[in-house]
């Protein structure tokens, strides 16, 4: 119950996280014309330029011929083309607004606030907001639940990013509007942090494996697949933001029914408070209690006892770990710049915008299976190098694709995609495998902080695909192939028990560094578990 009712709250992520791509989808537009302004049908139809765009001629989105030659053209009764070269005519900026096609869109917040031309970097900015969000989110939110509570935070951050949805529908500015996607942001991935935690604390051994790595993305891809289709019927903005926002009020009924985490509440010597829950879960699983099940002052004793205290420049102190944290920090960005501009890219596909996010959404579940599949039977140092391999190589060919074979180039970069999402879904746990015991969460948090910013910078990786069409791919495929040559050089984690301090780490290949020969052996419960020790620190 636990595990499917954490997973369901996990939904409105996958829809949440990706929404911007039709929000603030782009239509076709072309400069307006004032109602009064003083043309013939053949000058009006001749007033927009046309410029070269994907190899074909085609109507200035930006630009028009001065409106007053036009108009005195058309008095005197000549005609564009044959008696005036439109190509030696003076050109000038869309001055009375413009107007967008509405065969996609019936209007987003690019129509609206006419983020176009000039203001066209403010789509791809409110983009990046929302990820700066995440990336505060990402930073507080397991300090928050640490003091207030999994549940607590789990259920606050859901509010946060229901209730802020819900006010983005009233925006009456784009300034308004980016701000709010911030926070939207902040509660997001601060939701699905405490969800994570909260699910690899209560949940037994051998679920928890199964919710960290398929629980969670599957039901995150589930939420991104139900995008297109909520987008697809709703083509108005805020109609489609608002039916994206009222599924989590559907969360509220979860409050008492997903218990706290009896391991926090112990932590904080809430003893009787943890007891009453696996009493509870005992009796709805037709198990008989013990008398005792915790003992208070055993557990009184155990949090009592010090230890020593570490900090971020443990991270660096020696060549090993330094040279270990900066490949991790570098491959975490590579990698999450082409999950994210991959996905905020499916609008410039050729076909269909929805049947392409669709796919772009539904290639993540065997991607995840695939993941989990090798972290279980294959070293992690060539699993996740042949999954870069293949995302990179392929984005790389798309550019080699005919004009005329368009099928194969949305195909390419679908694969492109599995690639990457497998990569992105073994990184979590390979990294937390070459950290010790006694950084693991701050090696993890630290590479999890430079995916939002790779996050951060996705889309103007996108942005750049208006200057040309396979920059984007190029960029994304050769950085992707870089990684995955990178992580060749990382040492090998697959079968070895894991480090409880830094002269227990596998030595980076090509340093002169040996690690301590008596190492601590880790619990059995750590060594099968490795995905769990990452939790708190998303």
């Amino acid at each position: 119950l636990v595990f499917f009712l954490l997973s369901a709250s996990i939904v409105p992520n996958g829809f949440n996280g990706l929404s911007i791509v039709f929000l603030a989808g782009t239509p076709e537009h072309r400069c307006a014309l004032p109602r009064g302004a003083n043309l013939s049908g053949e000058w009006r139809n001749a007033s927009i330029p046309l410029e070269l765009r994907g190899g074909r001629a085609a109507p200035s989105r930006c630009r028009r011929y001065r409106l007053a030659a036009l108009a005195n053209f058309s008095a005197l009764g000549l005609r564009p083309g044959s008696d005036v070269e439109l190509a030696a005519l003076e050109q000038e900026r869309c001055l009375d607004g413009w107007e967008y096609s509405r065969d996609l869109y019936r209007s987003t917040i690019v129509s609206e606030w006419n983020l176009v031309c000039d203001d066209d970097w403010k789509g791809p900015f409110s983009t990046s907001l929302f990820f700066v969000g995440v990336l505060f989110g990402s930073f507080i939110s397991g300090q928050l639940s640490d003091k207030f509570g999994r549940k607590n935070v789990l259920f606050v951050t859901m509010g946060m990013q229901t209730g802020f949805s819900f006010v983005q529908v009233f925006c009456t500015s784009w300034e308004m509007f980016s701000v709010l996607f911030m926070l939207v942001g902040m509660g997001q991935i601060s939701n699905y942090v405490a969800a994570f935690v909260l699910g690899t604390e209560i949940l037994g051994k051998s679920v928890r494996i199964l919710f960290c790595t398929l629980g969670v993305c599957i039901f995150y891809a589930f939420g991104y697949m139900l995008l297109p289709l909520f987008a697809y019927f709703l083509r108005d903005w805020r109609t489609l933001l608002l039916a994206l926002t009222l599924p989590g009020l559907l969360c509220i009924p979860l409050w008492w029914v997903i218990p706290e985490s009896p391991r926090w509440l112990i932590s904080q010597g809430r003893f009787q408070e943890a007891e009453a829950i696996i009493r509870k879960a005992a009796k709805m699983n037709g198990i008989t209690a013990p008398d005792v099940i915790l003992d208070p002052i055993e557990l009184q004793d155990s949090n009592s006892q010090k230890q020593q205290a570490y900090t971020i420049l443990d991270l660096v102190k020696t060549q090993n770990i330094r040279t270990v944290t900066i490949m991790s920090v570098i491959l975490w960005m590579i990698i999450s710049v082409g999950y994210f501009g991959l996905s905020l890219d499916t609008p410039n596909l050729h076909g269909d915008i929805y049947v392409n996010c669709f796919l772009s959404a539904v290639i993540e579940v065997p991607a995840y299976i695939i993941s989990w599949l090798l972290l279980r039977n294959f070293p992690r140092r060539y699993s996740m190098a042949a999954a870069l391999f293949l995302g990179g190589c392929v984005l790389l060919f798309i550019q080699l694709v005919p004009a005329h074979i368009r099928v194969l180039s949305v195909l390419l970069v679908m694969v492109g995609k599995f690639g990457i999402t497998s990569a992105f879904s073994m990184v979590y746990v390979y990294t937390a495998e070459l950290y010790p015991t006694v950084v693991r969460n701050m090696g993890v948090g630290a590479s999890s902080m430079a995916s939002r910013l790779g996050s951060i910078l996705s889309p103007y990786f996108v942005y750049l695909g208006a200057y040309d069409r396979f920059l984007p791919y190029i960029l994304m495929g050769s950085l992707t192939v870089l990684s995955g040559i990178l992580t060749l050089f990382l040492p090998e984690s697959y079968g070895m028990p894991l480090p409880d301090t830094t002269e227990q780490m596998l030595t980076v290949k090509g340093l002169k560094y040996r690690p301590a020969s008596n190492s601590t052996r880790v619990s059995r419960e750590e060594e099968e578990n490795p995905v769990i020790l990452k939790s708190t620190a998303f």
